[in-house]
C-alpha cells in the first residue's frame, strides 16, 4: 500500500426528511445563491423544501445548470455572485449541478481567466465560495469530494479539475427525493458509480485488504440494488444504499493508497465532448473494452474482480477474464445502458476527433502505468464500435 493523506471535511446529513436541517448548516446572515438545474427540483417539491428550510434567509435563485454543465453557463452564476454580493452557495441537484457550483464557488474568487481554472485542472485555485449540496440524483460523488468536470462547447473540451477549497461544507442526502427519477438516470446513476469503484480498484495488486474488500463489497451492492431501484422505484432501503454507495465510490476513501486507472474516463469525456452523450454511457461503451485491451497489465485484479465480485472461478485464467468482461458489459446491457460506439451515432471517422481531442487536452499517458496512448484508445475505441 502506498503511502497516503486522507482528509475529508464534508458533513453529510443522511436520511429522511434532512432537508429541513438546512437551517441548521447554512449561516444564518448568509446570502445564498442557489443553484439548481431544470424544472425537476421545482416539480418534485425539492425547491420548495429547501425555500422552506431556509425561510426568512436572503435567498437568490440561478437555474438553467445542464447535465454536461457549461462553462458560459457557470460563468453568467459568477456575474449573480457579484451583483448580489452572495456569500453562500447551495446546489440543489445531481453532480451535474454540484460540479458546476465548484467551478462556480472558484471562479468567483479567482482573479484571472476562469479558463485557467480547467486548464491547470485546479492548480490554480486558491479559494472558493463555501458552498452546501442537496444531493437528488446518486452517481457521481460530488457531493463528498473534491472534483468537478466542466464542458466548454465553444472549445469542443470537457476538463476535469480539483481543489481542496472545492470540498462542499455539507450535503444533504434524503433518497426518498429520488423516487420520481427516470428509469435513464437510475441507471446512469449506477453505471457511473461502478466506473468510479473499477477505476480505482481494477488495476495492479497493491496489498490494500480493506481498500478492495471494500471496493468489491460497494460493486457487488451495486448488481444486486441496481436492478430493484428500477423495478421497484420507492423502496427505501434499495434506495437509500444505492445513494450512499454512489457517495462512497468517490469520497476518496477507497483510492486511499492504491493505484488508480481514469482513462476510461478521460476517453468517455471526449465522447461527450464530441455529441453530447451521457456520462456514465460513455463509460459503459469504453470499459469493457479497455478491460479487454489491458487484460495483461491488469490480469491479476481481472481474476480477482471476476473471483469476488461475479463468483467466476472456473476454467483457465483467460476464460475467467473474458467471463468476467462479459458479465461486466450485461450488467450494464441489463440496466438498459448500451455498450457499443455504434450505439450513440459514433463512427469510425469520429474516433480520430476523439485521439485528437485526447492529444490536445494532454490525455497522453492514461492508465494506471502512464502507458495509455491516444493510439492506444484508438484501439480501444475500434474495439467499441
Amino acid at each position: 500500500m502506498k503511502n497516503f493523506d486522507f482528509h475529508n471535511p464534508t458533513h453529510i446529513l443522511f436520511g429522511k426528511g434532512r432537508i429541513a436541517d438546512l437551517k441548521d448548516q447554512v449561516p444564518a446572515d448568509a446570502n445564498v445563491l442557489i443553484i439548481y438545474g431544470g424544472g425537476s427540483a421545482e416539480r418534485t417539491g425539492v425547491l420548495a423544501q429547501v425555500r422552506e428550510a431556509l425561510a426568512g434567509r436572503t435567498l437568490v435563485e440561478f437555474g438553467g445548470i445542464e447535465p454536461n454543465p457549461r462553462f458560459d453557463t457557470a460563468l453568467k452564476a459568477v456575474e449573480v455572485i457579484e451583483k448580489e454580493d452572495i456569500t453562500f452557495l447551495l446546489a440543489v441537484g445531481g453532480g451535474s449541478v454540484i460540479d458546476a457550483t465548484k467551478f462556480i464557488a472558484a471562479a468567483a474568487l479567482y482573479d484571472g481567466d476562469a479558463w485557467d481554472i480547467l486548464t491547470s485542472h485546479g492548480s490554480v485555485v486558491k479559494d472558493a465560495v463555501p458552498f452546501g449540496t442537496v444531493l437528488t440524483l446518486p452517481a457521481t460523488g460530488s457531493e463528498m469530494n473534491f472534483g468537478s468536470v466542466i464542458t466548454n462547447s465553444e472549445k469542443g473540451a470537457k476538463l476535469p479539475f480539483m481543489s481542496a477549497h472545492c470540498y462542499p461544507v455539507f450535503s444533504v442526502l434524503d433518497p426518498e427525493v429520488t423516487y420520481s427519477l427516470p428509469p435513464r438516470q437510475i441507471a446512469n446513476g449506477v453505471a457511473d458509480a461502478f466506473v468510479h469503484i473499477i477505476e480505482q480498484y481494477l488495476t495492479y495488486p497493491s496489498a490494500a485488504r480493506v481498500q478492495d474488500g471494500f471496493a468489491e463489497t460497494l460493486l457487488r451492492t451495486l448488481i444486486e440494488l441496481g436492478p430493484k431501484a428500477l423495478e421497484t422505484p420507492n423502496d427505501y432501503d434499495v434506495r437509500a444504499n444505492l445513494m450512499w454507495t454512489a457517495t462512497l465510490a468517490l469520497n476518496g476513501l477507497i483510492g486511499a493508497g492504491v493505484p488508480q486507472d481514469w482513462s476510461s474516463h478521460m476517453i468517455g469525456h471526449e465522447i461527450t465532448a464530441l455529441n453530447d452523450t451521457d456520462h456514465a454511457r460513455t463509460l459503459a461503451v469504453v470499459l469493457p473494452a479497455l478491460m479487454n485491451d489491458q487484460r495483461v497489465p491488469k490480469r491479476e485484479k481481472l481474476l480477482q474482480y471476476g473471483a469476488n465480485v461475479w463468483d467466476i472461478r472456473e476454467g483457465d485464467e483467460d476464460a475467467r477474464i473474458d467471463a468476467t468482461i462479459k458479465a461486466t458489459r450485461d450488467f450494464f446491457e441489463s440496466m438498459g445502458i448500451k455498450t457499443r460506439l455504434g450505439d450513440y451515432n459514433v463512427a469510425s471517422a469520429d474516433i480520430d476527433h476523439i485521439v485528437a481531442a485526447l492529444k490536445e487536452h494532454g490525455m497522453t499517458a492514461l492508465g494506471e502505468h502512464s502507458a495509455i496512448t491516444p493510439e492506444d484508445a484508438r484501439r480501444i475505441l475500434e474495439a467499441a464500435e
